[in-house]
């Protein structure tokens, strides 16, 4: 969440974003809330303050004078009570709204009201001209042995597959890869230097939970929208809907030394999502499914470090997708397009011949302290001056989308799939040819 006294200093500016992002929050009934809040607490504060010389002058008052310090006493009890009362309302109020106010956005992001105004702000590699007429990833995993939909269908019902064969082989060669890249000291200091960060440190990989408590989700501005959440009510926990829901969460209530920063993650795991929004919308294939697999960035840094950290995590993403040799495209989010936690989002769009068509298959959203803030993740410097944390969440790779993007910019006339030249010393072969 954003800092009151930001809001209030910079109120135009706050409601700017919030309009921008289609946020639903009444700012300046927040401002108003927060007079109130400080009035109150001055006045139950001085209301106490009176009852303690009170008290004290009863002690060593007598007689009628005692009697009537002991009536204004039950007087003041009485409303200090009142106050104390309208108090809890008024911040419960106040932290109702607050927690509603969206990010504000970095100067560069493009102001939009959806998708279609978002920047592209540079694109890499040519799509591939067939000659034959090519299928799609479908198509091809049907025929290949590699995708089985019609049997999750049966077992599990609908956006749910099995992955077998040489898909399953991909899927952790794209791991490992990940892995190593993010832990390779030289490739990262190359990376960091022309992403202008200080430091040059690898990432820590991490195998996270896929639960998280309610209240952390909420911590995490992640519990909403609930419908596209797994929920279990009667466990007060959710399914992650990515890594970073509980990579984010790791340093909580907690305060990294200067010298400790940044902190870099790299998680692994399995993520659910209900879809709920996207009814007849992806249906095809294995673009959007209940259940995914994904590699997530996750970072804590100073507030002077937290830009040049997601353009690190970009530049990450553009050597991932280089050596796997994918057509892609760099997309500068608009706020109507952007989270609600998130200060600059950029997408990675990776081009799928089956769809004719760029597709989403990477973010990097970089929040500030707008996270930090609600998990109580502080940083402190050498000269005892403390602060929130800047954080930072990407993908690293979303399996089940570069399976797509795999198959399809690789395949051949003949229907067989070339393994990009990065993943054959995992894989074991360069060509995918199925059981013929």
């Amino acid at each position: 969440m954003l800092d009151i006294k930001f809001i209030r200093e910079n109120t135009d500016l706050v409601k700017k974003s919030a309009k921008s992002k289609r946020a639903d929050v009444d700012i300046d009934k927040l401002v108003g809330l927060d007079d109130e809040r400080k009035l109150l607490i001055g006045s139950v504060e001085a209301k106490r303050a009176k009852q303690n010389k009170v008290g004290e002058e009863i002690s060593s008052a007598s007689g009628g004078e005692k009697e009537k310090l002991i009536e204004e006493m039950a007087r003041l009890k009485v409303g200090l009570q009142k106050k104390e009362e309208r108090l809890k309302v008024v911040l419960e109020e106040w932290q109702e709204i607050l927690q509603k106010v969206p990010n504000v956005v970095s100067e560069d992001v493009p102001f939009g009201k959806d998708e279609s105004e978002n920047s592209i702000l540079r694109k890499w590699g040519e799509p591939k001209k067939f000659d034959f007429e090519i299928k799609d990833h479908v198509d091809l995993g049907k025929a290949l042995d590699l995708i089985d939909i019609e049997t999750s269908n049966i077992v599990s019902g609908a956006r749910f597959n099995y992955l077998k064969n040489e898909a399953v082989l991909i899927q952790f060669a794209l791991i490992d890869l990940v892995i190593k890249t993010l832990g390779n000291k030289e490739i990262i200091e190359k990376l960091a230097k022309g992403a202008g960060c200080r430091s040059y440190k690898t990432y820590i990989p991490v195998l996270p939970p896929v639960f998280v408590r309610t209240d952390v989700a909420k911590k995490m501005d992640r519990f909403d929208p609930i419908e596209d959440r797994y929920f279990f009510e009667k466990d007060e926990s959710l399914l992650v809907g990515s890594a970073e829901h509980t990579l984010g969460p790791m340093h909580m209530d907690s305060v990294i030394k200067e010298e400790d920063l940044p902190l870099r993650y790299i998680g692994y795991s399995t993520a659910f999502r209900r879809e709920a929004g996207t009814y007849g919308k992806d249906t095809r294939g294995i673009l959007r499914r209940h259940q995914f697999d994904k590699l997530e960035i996750e970072s804590f840094s100073l507030p002077e470090d937290g830009l040049a950290e997601q353009n690190l995590i970009v530049a990450i993403q553009e050597y991932l997708l280089r050596q796997l040799e994918i057509p892609y495209q760099v997309v500068m989010l608009c706020t109507g397009d952007m989270g609600k936690p998130d200060y600059r989002q950029i997408d990675m769009e990776c081009w799928m011949p089956g769809q004719d068509a760029y597709r989403e298959t990477h973010t990097s959203d970089y929040m500030t302290d707008y996270q930090a803030r609600r998990l109580n993740t502080k940083f402190k410097r050498k000269d005892g001056e403390t602060g929130f944390v800047h954080m930072n969440d990407a993908t690293a790779i979303a399996i089940g989308r570069m399976l797509i993007a795999i198959f399809e910019n690789n395949q051949n006339k003949d229907g067989s799939i070339n393994v990009p030249k990065a993943l054959v010393p995992y894989v074991g072969k360069d060509v995918i040819r199925g059981n013929s």
